[in-house]
């Protein structure tokens, strides 16, 4: 079915990374998640209200809260599909994130309505009416929204949005609930028991617990979350493919959406490589990137000494100096510049996260050991990096 829908309604030939394909993506899935949450609506809000049951209710609500969602995530992916323009150059991408984080606030808005109403039935107990058609239509709804569940669920895989993914997350929960508001009506069809309020606290629980965790997952990227394993190795694996690049170091990447991504690296080749001819294969791996992953990266290049002895005795010394301190320690861009007096390293240390206020330390480590390295003495000049920005 999903197969199908994709051929009938996303007839592009565009790569999924362009705006115009997300969005036409993200539109058959808010618009189906419309059609199928105001069905759902319509079934249980009736079912429940002659049945007396307040969960039953409170799903339907659910389900028009759902509803609402839906409508978000299509104008969401409307308003992404927008081109830069001169206020915004990077584009408008990252109204998808801002789409997800709404469909976040919805679902925390029906936890805490379908809590309140529960905690009153808990107080004021009234007999659930179970009857054939009850039981029928929460059967019905569990199907529907395992459904969209594996809908959304590939979708969002598809075309890498945590806002389908979220979209995704919610219907698995709705199974979740629908199932539960189900057991609530046999026990009381079957028992005295009045747990009609209870059932519906515990899916208000569970609502507001995902609602949260969905929070989280938008917002996350809007705060400039670091860049995927999968990201990095996409753009490593294209700098690698140029047998002139010796290293590279400090990769950044900067989120403005799905498909406005851009980033930037330094690397490394020899200082005697032609710099024409540097620039011109700098240009090329650039190009492939766009191309290929739709990512804008700008390089750096940095000439690098491959034939001084003395410097590749003093990079390894410094290494493993600082590998004595810490085995996470690495170091890049290392230099060196001889005085009449004394000679500077100067190198960029990947720094992780549990040694930040360690600078000084670090740094003293390696002077104390520089100091009983032969006759030459030797100064370092350190920047320290983010170890978030060097990782494979």
């Amino acid at each position: 079915m999903t197969a199908l829908l994709l051929r009938l309604f996303v007839k592009e030939d565009a790569p999924l990374t362009s705006p115009k394909v997300r969005a036409k993506i993200g539109s058959l899935s808010g618009t189906v998640g419309l059609l199928c949450n105001i069905i759902l609506f319509g079934i249980k809000f009736l079912i429940g209200t002659i049945s007396g049951s307040l969960s039953i209710v409170a799903d339907a609500m659910n389900n028009l809260s759902d509803a609402s969602s839906s409508v978000v995530t299509l104008i969401g992916f409307r308003l992404a599909e927008k081109p830069a323009d001169e206020d915004h150059p990077y584009g408008h991408a990252r109204y998808e994130y801002l789409s997800g984080l709404a469909v976040a606030a919805l679902i925390l808005l029906i936890g805490y309505e379908l809590g309140k109403s529960s905690i009153e039935k808990i107080l004021h107990p009234t007999a659930v009416s179970v009857t054939f058609p009850l039981v029928l239509a929460l059967l019905f709804s569990i199907g529907m929204k395992l459904w969209m569940y594996l809908f959304n669920r590939k979708l969002g895989k598809l075309i890498d949005s945590t806002t389908l993914q979220a979209t995704a997350s919610d219907s698995r929960n709705d199974v979740i609930s629908t199932a539960v508001v189900l057991l609530a009506a046999l026990i009381e069809g079957l028992t005295d028991w009045r747990v009609d309020g209870f059932m519906g606290l515990g899916v208000a629980l569970f609502i507001l617990y995902s609602g949260i965790i969905l929070a989280k997952e938008t917002i996350s990227p809007l705060l400039g979350e670091t860049a995927s394993p999968e990201l990095r190795r996409m753009i490593l694996e294209t700098i690698r493919k140029c047998p002139k690049v010796l290293g590279y170091h400090d990769l950044m990447v900067h989120d403005y959406g799905p498909g406005q991504r851009f980033a930037s690296i330094h690397v490394e080749m020899d200082q005697k490589e032609d710099p024409l001819i540097c620039h011109e294969l700098i240009d090329d791996i650039e190009r492939e990137c766009l191309k290929d992953h739709n990512i804008h990266l700008v390089i750096h290049y940095d000439p690098i000494v491959t034939d001084d002895p003395e410097m590749e005795q003093m990079r390894v010394f410094v290494q493993e100096s600082l590998k004595d301190y810490d085995i996470r320690l690495s170091i890049h861009d290392f230099r060196m510049v001889r005085g009449a007096e004394h000679t500077n390293l100067i190198f960029d240390i990947a720094l992780p996260y549990e040694l930040v206020k360690k600078e000084k330390q670090i740094k003293e480590h390696l002077d104390i050991e520089l100091d009983k390295f032969g006759e030459k003495t030797y100064y370092t000049v350190i920047e320290f990096d983010p170890e978030a920005f060097n990782q494979e």
